[in-house]
């Protein structure tokens, strides 16, 4: 590998700032700003400048090395993508106003791709026609492109951002399993190389369908996702992703349903204030429209229905509120009363904690009046349960029965067994070993190359700055000229040295600038290993600094080149 030349902080284009960002309300949004690693050009969309530049080129090598490792094979494809490719599988429309859509000269319709599915399908497609072909495991690392509608957090939430995306392409259900094992452990690899606390957790498919779907998650205050986490087995889920297992009770042992008179009490609190009884013990409804229909949602009336999650197992479809128009020629459903008995015309959804058996106090579906004793599987059925509620803190483990943990995370890589669902839109057969058609059964894999970087500057970063792991770091070594012109020759001197050695250099040399704005620089910064050419340079001393523990040690000019070298 050729000798990585000295960067030069004279002659770097970086501007640290002493102030964070007015609009920065994020660790790395303030930090990566700060210490001129990236700068906003407009909503969500950053310029990734040299230092910067150099820790996400890092982050990419990485991957690429892991990636090629497991006998991916790495491709370009185009960003500006055709109409017809997402028409054909239903995302043109799915994607919504996350999709950045243009038309050409011509008036032809295009997109900026958000993800590549159904090219890579077209590909293999194309190239492959025998099972002799497969398995294969094709990967890009590109720019993508969501129209957030609130892009926040720096670099973590933007409307365009680099991303890994890799694709397995096999003829049986059990080679997809491997496929998908085989990127499991890459990702464990890529993460633990990158420095990256991570948890791998159990995650909700969606709108890409399949049947398996992880996340990996890195925990931090600034993450938009939440994971539970048990403390007594190795039980680890998205929120969306928590079910909950409930036992039928004895309907025999209620009695018959009552009605209440209950005046102005349209919501839980006013109902349960009035009869004086927990809001566990009510029933809440609450009405979506899914694709247009009406539909009623049931959970206990002390949770809150999770509409994030309830759109998740809906997807496709889309999951909306109604509003006060929706109730207007529809006398069956009266705001603020609902019950799920005698619902004519709407589907019934429930939590799994709605169990046969239980009895809850609801709506009468008639003004100012709740029923008592309704009894599910008696007075009521449910057409389908799902785990719609917000999960809480001490939940049980559906594993063990623990109460849960909750924790922030961000989302950094997630894999999907995709199945069949693209290769049944593009009609992707294979000749197989018994000369008839084989359909292709595919897995899809993400890996947020520009979110790793954020990511890393959220968990590694102390009260000075950044603190980068050796491998991402935009250097090595961070050589600090404390200012005199004798101490400046001792630091160009070590810095050609460690050159010389193999090692990535930054020098600070820069004239006129004091050392206390150095120092200052060099933890901003969070180059690993900082070297002082300071007090004892006449002595050919230096001064050796950890960045993250803080350690110092004074040695020579050439202990201190074989020690980092070493």
């Amino acid at each position: 590998m050729a000798q990585a030349p000295v960067q030069r902080m004279s002659r770097l284009m970086v501007k640290t700032l002493r102030d964070d960002p007015a609009d920065a309300e994020t660790l790395n949004h303030k930090l990566l700003v700060r210490a001129g690693y990236v700068r906003r050009t407009s909503a969500g969309i950053w310029s990734w400048l040299p230092l910067g530049k150099k820790v996400l080129e890092n982050i990419t090598r990485v991957v690429r090395e892991e990636m090629d490792a497991m006998g991916g094979q790495e491709v370009l494809l185009p960003a500006l993508l055709p109409k017809e490719a997402y028409d054909a599988s239903g995302r043109y429309e799915e994607y919504g106003d996350l999709l950045f859509r243009l038309k050409d000269r011509k008036g032809a319709d295009y997109l900026l791709g958000p993800t590549h599915e159904e090219i890579f399908t077209q590909i293999v497609k194309d190239q492959c026609t025998s099972y002799k072909d497969l398995p294969v495991i094709l990967y890009q690392i590109q720019t993508k492109y969501r129209d957030e509608a609130r892009p926040r957090a720096g670099v973590l939430r933007g409307r365009e951002f680099q991303m890994k995306d890799s694709y397995s392409f096999d003829t049986t259900d059990e080679g997809l399993a491997e496929s998908y094992a085989l990127h499991r452990e890459t990702y464990i690899r890529i993460f633990e190389r990158l420095g990256l606390d991570h948890r791998i957790v159990s995650a909700v498919s969606g709108a890409m369908g399949g049947s398996a779907s992880e996340e990996f998650l890195a925990p931090a205050p600034a993450g938009e996702d939440t994971f539970v986490d048990c403390p007594a087995c190795d039980y680890a889920a998205n929120t969306e992703a928590v079910t909950f297992v409930a036992t039928d009770g004895d309907a025999s042992s209620h009695g018959p349903v009552e009605e209440l008179d209950t005046p102005d009490t349209p919501t839980i609190e006013t109902l349960a204030a009035h009869l004086d009884v927990p809001a566990s013990a009510t029933l809440k409804n609450l009405l979506v429209k899914v694709d247009g229909e009406i539909v009623a949602v049931g959970v206990p009336g002390d949770r809150e229905v999770d509409l994030g999650k309830l759109g998740e197992h809906l997807a496709p479809a889309e999951v909306e509120l109604v509003t006060a128009e929706d109730f207007e020629g529809r006398p069956d459903l009266v705001r603020g009363y609902v019950g799920p008995q005698g619902l004519e015309k709407v589907r019934y959804l429930a939590d799994p904690r709605i169990a046969r058996g239980t009895a809850w106090i609801t709506g009468a579906n008639k003004p100012g009046t709740h029923a008592r004793n309704v009894v599910c599987g008696r007075d009521f059925e449910v057409d389908q349960y799902l785990d719609v509620v917000v999960v809480r803190e001490g939940d049980p483990c559906p594993k063990c029965g623990t109460g849960l943990k909750l924790d922030r995370a961000i989302e950094i890589g997630h894999i999907f067994q995709l199945g069949r669902k693209f290769a049944d839109v593009f009609q992707l057969d294979v000749l197989g070993q018994q000369g008839k058609p084989v359909r292709v059964t595919m897995g899809s894999y993400g890996i947020g190359v520009s979110r790793a970087v954020a990511a890393l500057a959220e968990q590694t970063a102390d009260d000075k700055g950044l603190c980068w792991p050796r491998e991402i770091a935009p250097a090595d070594v961070h050589v600090v000229a404390a200012g005199k012109a004798l101490q400046t020759e001792l630091a160009l001197e070590v810095a050609e040295k460690l050159s010389a050695a193999g090692l990535r250099v930054l020098v600070d040399e820069r004239p006129g600038v004091s050392p206390g704005v150095k120092f200052t620089d060099a933890e901003l910064i969070g180059v690993p290993k900082i070297l002082v050419a300071g007090r004892r340079s006449a002595e050919g001393v230096v001064e050796l600094k950890d960045r993250r523990t803080g350690e110092r040690e004074e040695l020579t000019v050439e202990a201190a080149v074989a020690r980092l070298s070493a």
